[in-house]
């Protein structure tokens, strides 16, 4: 006999990214029944696939250092326009669609998402620098589950980027997220298996330290140095975070029934 989800005490605050979201995973079928079954979720999207189509239909090649995306101007304005309109509407819809209370955000509205151009090699990507959970507590004690699309606004602090909408990484915005909200857990669904050693296995559990020699090492690549970063970034105040399968059917619902296929990344 299945047995439900394990509630945790704080949210859950789960990154979907649109390399995931196919036609063989059931994140938002198992986001939906988390909220039936009294879970409090928060979800971060990202939609690297769709910026970058756009992109290339705009004349615009997509360039990416150390697994960030590069934004300049243009690219600004595609990646706001995707991210918080096309993606996010569309996950909202989907949810709405299979019974779910959505409600769609971006790291600007309610002032969640504050942040500061760290390296101008990126243009317009921005590193947080604070976060106001409000609008997600409020979202979540209104009933419903809120989609977060990861553009944040520059902190007025009189430099030439004072007010800016920035581009965030997703993964980084859900390990802050996490962060300041004190979630219960941080999940997120990838396409790949879980965080892998040099000779491309799994592995199946990283603390901290383990987990900053493998950044440091170089081992880890791409796509997963945010991830893992943001990982380590959670568990300071989050109990566990995982990197899992978001390809597999029921994914995030192993996660929370404690059978994960993936890494989980704890404190010590």
């Amino acid at each position: 006999m299945e047995t439900g989800p394990t509630v945790p005490d704080g949210p859950i605050v789960v990154k979907v990214g649109g390399s995931t979201l196919g036609s063989h995973d059931t994140a938002l079928q198992d986001v939906a029944a988390l909220q039936r079954d009294g879970v409090r979720v928060v979800v971060v999207h990202g939609g690297g696939s769709v910026i970058s189509r756009w992109m290339e239909r705009q004349g615009a090649r997509p360039r990416f250092v150390r697994g960030l995306r590069v934004t300049d101007a243009q690219s600004l304005e595609i990646v706001t326009a995707v991210l918080t309109g096309l993606v996010n509407k569309q996950l909202v819809a989907s949810l709405m669609t299979l019974g779910a209370k959505a409600l769609g955000l971006s790291g600007v509205d309610g002032g969640l998402l504050e942040a500061r151009v760290a390296d101008e090699e990126l243009g317009y990507v921005g590193e947080v620098t604070r976060v106001n959970p409000e609008p997600l507590v409020n979202a979540l004690e209104g009933g419903y589950i809120p989609l977060v699309a990861p553009v944040g606004l520059h902190r007025a602090d009189g430099s030439a980027y004072s007010g800016a909408l920035l581009n965030i990484n997703g993964d980084t915005v859900a390990g802050e997220l996490a962060h300041a909200m004190g979630a219960g857990k941080l999940i997120f669904l990838t396409d790949v298996e879980g965080v892998m050693d040099g000779s491309g296995r799994v592995i199946r559990r990283l603390n901290s330290r383990s987990a900053r020699a493998m950044l440091a090492s170089g081992v880890v690549k791409g796509g997963m140095i945010p991830k893992l970063a943001a990982c380590l970034r959670a568990v300071e105040t989050v109990p566990i975070a995982e990197v899992v399968d978001g390809r597999r059917p029921g994914a995030l619902m192993e996660s929370l029934r404690g059978s994960p296929t993936g890494t989980a990344v704890v404190a010590r």
